[in-house]
């Protein structure tokens, strides 16, 4: 067994696909890890913007910051479990707008999504190095180090498939929410039987974030409590997820996603309020390298039976926020993958790994959220203004695309519903010019920023497929060349699909050989008939071969195809294999096309009578080129 299997796993069929579904039970554990991992932080940020201002006044005024909240929450859910039923296909927002509202409301939901996925990692992971440091502060000069090998940790979690990640993280997540339950019923029952006073604190206390004791609520403003509510607002990250991710679910897939959507909306209202009421009622202050639900779990448990709960909390803490971090793994490839489709990112994010999981989109997070914990030093204070702007841009697109879809499909039940989503529309709208407004300076200018330059390079990409599609586009085989006379050593191409390359690829082959056969690795059954029935239709006179792989892994079939071919070979033959290789315009276009080239290339190395000929295609991505040729076919060269 070599290393990959080992840190990966054995890989899997293509018909395993089914088994690798979530059920409601692991589905829940797997998508509302985000959701619920919220209370760990959003009261805190909630403490962070009042109590300075306000001193104690602030633990009368949080709750009702977060009603508003809640009360966007129910909304939400509500939405979203109307997407589910509209597009079971999953996609969420951006399939949503795509439909509704056209190319480009659909691409700027697409980078939103893009940069919350993101932060929700970065975000998640650096406050559970936090909730870690808290308990072990002799951590806190390593913590970048520590984000760094929860990241790592995540995604090889992932990458060993979803049945297996699901597993790997759906326990600790049960354990949170049940361990958070339990913490707020004593706590609050502790509270309403009067044996458990407010925290207190020396005035002096240089591990007090506030100084402020004053009790006056002079420092009250529209615009404070506006700016704590936009603070709040990230416990509202995670809704979008079920609804991006409806294809991971067993059949059926539309009700298990809606009933995982309900539970995570009664789960999350439970949790973030009662842990606001508590907080407030324990009077806790924010402090450095201390967390509030940290000091709560100490004052409630605190000198009784129960008093190993705090360091469960505090375990179950940390693993919750890694965990959330794992909603973006589920959420985050399944919508590359829908891009890719569409040609707005690399198509290597359309493809799965051989533990049938998207493993490039995997890998890309990894890589982006760990620039980011290493740059804002896992410092979740100062990533927080960064985080949901992204999410409220979609929300808000998003009810806005199910007004415009109930509008045009006047579906069963449509009035009532439109007026939920209207309602969704216009709370997410001015939520998302709250949180702007208060956050824009505090970092949020940063994504507002990115999100263009994303956007451009969608657009780029998308440019770039259609160009190259238009070049490769073979409505007739010809010109081809079939009366050269060589010898019979066999000449296999290697085919991706009929296109010019291909023809180009056979007329050099007809220059070296008279035995020449057309190979293509095929993952889908169906792609293999469809490929057969073209190949048939344009009537090319070169035997096909199609070797059927059950694993996404294309490199042994081949490999044992060729070993195969070589052992027939007659004294003094041997084989080419010709290998097409697109020539880019510039060196980053080469991103965007698969490297597979050099891995046959280099697998080809190990046999002895086996010649690889790289074919290079060469494709101008100028217009005005591409606008002659199509007006003068004849001009086109191979």
């Amino acid at each position: 067994m070599n290393l990959k299997n080992i840190i990966l796993g054995k890989p899997l069929k293509n018909s395993d696909i089914s088994n690798e579904k979530l059920s409601k039970v692991w589905g829940l554990s797997v998508l509302a890890s985000d959701a619920v991992s919220s209370v760990a932080y959003a009261g805190e940020e909630i403490l962070l913007v009042l109590v300075p201002v306000m001193g104690l006044s602030a633990f009368h005024v949080a709750p009702l910051v977060t009603l508003p909240i809640l009360l966007l929450l129910v909304v939400l859910i509500i939405s979203y479990s109307q997407v589910i039923a509209a597009y079971p296909k999953g996609g969420g927002a951006y399939s949503v707008t795509k439909e509704n509202l056209g190319k480009y409301p659909a691409l700027v939901v697409a980078t939103a999504l893009i940069t919350d996925y993101i932060m929700t990692v970065a975000v998640s992971i650096s406050s559970a190095t936090a909730a870690i440091t808290s308990v072990f502060p002799q951590l806190i000069n390593y913590k970048v180090l520590v984000a760094l090998c929860f990241v790592l940790f995540i995604t090889i979690g992932n990458l060993r498939g979803i049945r297996e990640s699901a597993k790997l993280f759906g326990i600790p997540t049960y354990i949170f929410i049940f361990s958070m339950a339990i913490l707020i019923i004593v706590g609050l029952t502790r509270v309403a039987l009067h044996n458990i006073q407010p925290l207190t604190y020396a005035p002096n206390d240089p591990n007090v974030i506030s100084q402020n004791f004053n009790s006056s609520v002079a420092g009250i403003s529209i615009a404070l409590l506006l700016h704590a509510f936009s603070s709040g607002c990230s416990a509202l990250t995670g809704v979008e997820a079920v609804s991006n991710a409806v294809p991971s679910f067993k059949e059926p897939s539309q009700r298990n996603a809606k009933t995982v959507l309900y539970m995570l909306g009664g789960i999350s209202i439970f949790l973030f309020g009662g842990s606001i009421l508590l907080e407030s009622a324990l009077q806790v202050m924010p402090m450095k390298n201390v967390t509030v639900i940290s000091q709560v779990a100490s004052a409630v448990f605190n000198g009784t039976w129960f008093s190993f709960m705090y360091y469960v909390i505090q375990i179950f803490t940390a693993l919750i926020l890694i965990l959330a971090a794992n909603t973006a793994y589920n959420g985050l490839p399944v919508l590359l993958y829908i891009l890719a489709h569409d040609n707005y990112v690399p198509r290597q994010f359309a493809h799965r790994g051989t533990k049938l999981s998207f493993s490039n989109g995997i890998l890309f997070i990894f890589v982006v959220a760990s620039l980011l914990i290493i740059g804002f030093g896992a410092d979740t204070h100062r990533m927080i203004p960064l985080y949901t702007i992204g999410v409220f841009i979609s929300f808000t697109l998003c009810q806005f695309s199910m007004m415009r879809y109930w509008l045009r499909t006047k579906a069963k039940g449509w009035k009532y519903k439109i007026w939920i989503n209207g309602l969704g529309t216009l709370m997410t709208l001015v939520d998302t010019f709250v949180i702007v407004y208060n956050k824009f300076l505090d970092g949020a200018w940063m994504v507002i920023a990115a999100m263009p330059v994303l956007m451009a390079f969608m657009i780029y990409v998308n440019r770039h497929y259609t160009y190259v599609g238009k070049q490769l586009e073979l409505k007739q085989f010809g010109p081809y060349h079939s009366d050269t006379s060589v010898g019979d050593s066999p000449c296999i191409v290697l085919m991706q699909s009929i296109n010019k390359s291909l023809l180009k690829s056979l007329n050099y082959a007809k220059t070296i050989s008279d035995n020449t056969i057309v190979l293509h690795i095929c993952r889908h059954p169906e792609h293999a008939a469809e490929l057969k029935k073209q190949w048939e239709e344009l009537n090319i006179p070169i035997p096909l071969e199609v070797v059927l792989t059950p694993y996404r892994d294309i490199m042994k079939p081949f490999d044992d195809y060729i070993w195969a071919k070589e052992a027939q070979l007659k004294h003094g033959q041997f084989i080419s294999v010709i290998i097409v290789k697109f020539v880019t315009d510039h060196w980053y276009d080469n991103l965007l096309h698969s490297q597979n080239t050099y891995f046959f290339e280099r697998m080809l190395s190990k046999h002895k009578n086996v010649t690889a000929t790289i074919m290079p295609f060469h494709y101008n991505q100028n217009q005005e080129q591409l606008r002659l040729h199509s007006e003068n076919p004849s001009s086109e060269k191979t």
